[in-house]
């Protein structure tokens, strides 16, 4: 079956996949595209963790930059979450804490866009670089100061 039914049936591909390793029949393995698929899963957490991260600025800068905000208490809640949700993914992907800072900082780039758009004020009043460290992100009692 092989690297046909990768392309025509991933399913039944990645059972086949499994049942190969579990019986030890390594040597009938689709190493190519078993190989494709592990590095499309690092990467896919690594994604999980910059989105998190993007929402999770993107509705920090709205709190600081727009204290009187009708919808403020929605941002508050999406805060919350995604603060559980980050500490969650990283409690279960322990090995990207050393790609911490170089995700903080592409995150924090699309989260000055997202801003930017929401909020309709101009990128220059955010700061260019992100102003929290991850400890103060993830802090459930970290509210940044409103700006006026």
């Amino acid at each position: 079956m092989g690297a046909v039914t990768y392309q025509t049936d991933f399913y039944s591909w990645t059972l086949e996949q499994a049942e190969l390793l579990r019986t030890g029949r390594l040597d009938q393995l689709d190493r190519e595209h078993l190989l494709e698929e592990l590095q499309s899963m690092s990467a896919r957490e690594r994604w999980e963790l910059l989105s998190r991260l993007r929402v999770l600025m993107m509705h920090l800068l709205k709190w600081q930059h727009q204290p009187h905000y009708v919808g403020r208490s929605s941002w508050e809640k999406t805060i919350r979450v995604q603060r559980k949700e980050i500490a969650y993914h990283m409690e279960d992907n322990p090995g990207l804490k050393p790609e911490l800072e170089k995700i903080i900082g592409r995150a924090y780039d699309l989260a000055l866009d997202d801003a930017e758009s929401e909020t309709g004020l101009p990128r220059k009043v955010f700061p260019a670089e992100c102003p929290w460290s991850y400890g103060q992100m993830m802090d459930k009692g970290f509210w940044p100061e409103a700006l006026e």
